[in-house]
């Protein structure tokens, strides 16, 4: 309100505003403030590796995609109904752009969000087990308004990761959405968490009401990598 206030006074002068005008003006221009501060903390908290948002997607390059949820989506009302979001498909369909695009809306509408890979979860979570801040870390995670794990499937988890980032799901059950990424198709899963009995019971939770977007279109980076190659 103080950086605010003398252009505000002048602009109030000038267009013979009332007290409560004035008043008005000076209050929206704090509140906007606030707003666009907290977008930018959201942000920052989220730990999006690069920032790639909805309209730099390239939608032309994937004709199977239904725009129309995307949008839905993007007005973050998955996170009110607790309904998981899981991208599946190979490398290169833009299943990470997505899911960082849909996490900057929601910081964008509020929504405290975490974007961390598989393999950096798991490894945090052991390194939280082994300096026995596993707790507090788990508690951290089960918090965030919205996790997205990206890369889950690109390397198997050790037994010991496998069971800490179940902890951390099972948790945010039907209390917190997750969004993931991931190259492999569900039966492959067991793939990636070692034990079939823990693979089956969290399919069940994490696919428990999802939306699942399956990226069937060929890859754009190799697209643009073999135009590349052909001039």
């Amino acid at each position: 309100m103080i950086r605010n206030i003398e252009s505000l006074v002048r602009q109030a002068k000038q267009e013979k505003l009332s007290y409560e005008e004035f008043l008005l003006n000076l209050s929206e221009a704090e509140v906007q403030t606030r707003q666009e501060n907290g977008r930018k903390r959201r942000l920052r908290e989220a730990k999006f590796p690069i920032l790639k948002p909805m309209e730099t997607f390239k939608f032309d390059a994937a004709p199977e995609l239904d725009v129309r949820l995307i949008k839905e989506l993007s007005n973050c009302g998955y996170v009110e109904k607790k309904r998981n979001i899981i991208f599946v498909g190979k490398s290169g369909t833009g299943k990470t752009h997505l899911a960082t695009a849909l996490g900057m809306e929601a910081c964008k509408q509020g929504v405290r969000t975490r974007f961390v890979t598989g393999c950096g979860l798991a490894n945090e979570l052991i390194e939280a087990r082994d300096e026995k801040i596993l707790g507090r870390v788990v508690k951290r995670y089960a918090g965030y308004g919205l996790l997205i794990i990206d890369e889950l499937g690109y390397v198997p988890f050790s037994k010991e990761g496998a069971q800490l980032i179940f902890q951390v799901l099972a948790e945010r059950h039907e209390r917190k959405p997750i969004m993931i990424t991931t190259n492999m198709g569900f039966g492959d899963w067991t793939q990636i968490f070692g034990d079939p009995s823990m693979t089956a019971a969290l399919l069940d939770r994490v696919t428990h009401k999802a939306h699942v977007i399956n990226c069937t279109w060929e890859s754009y980076r190799l697209k643009e990598t073999l135009k590349g190659n052909s001039k």
